[in-house]
């Protein structure tokens, strides 16, 4: 089951946001190629109805607590193997 953001975002706009948070600048390199589709969202229409559940944590929040845990691990990491 997937579930996640009804917030539709395009993997430009995703970029943006994951450079944003961890603070660092990206180069976006665009290559030719089929265009598929403009973004990405998810229908949670059929849960909000069976469970009236809705989701709390909006797509930027999940991304800055997944990049703190993330960055958390790494540091763990590199302190361990020091």
């Amino acid at each position: 089951v997937n579930i996640g953001s009804d917030e539709m975002v395009s993997i430009n706009q995703l970029v943006d946001m994951v450079a944003e948070i961890a603070g660092k600048r990206v180069h976006k390199r665009h290559v030719t190629g089929p265009t598929g589709v403009r973004g990405r969202n998810s229908d949670n229409q059929l849960i909000e109805k069976m469970l009236s559940w809705r989701p709390e944590t909006s797509l930027v929040d999940g991304l800055r607590q997944s990049y703190a845990w993330i960055d958390a691990q790494n540091s763990l990491l590199m302190s361990k193997a020091a």
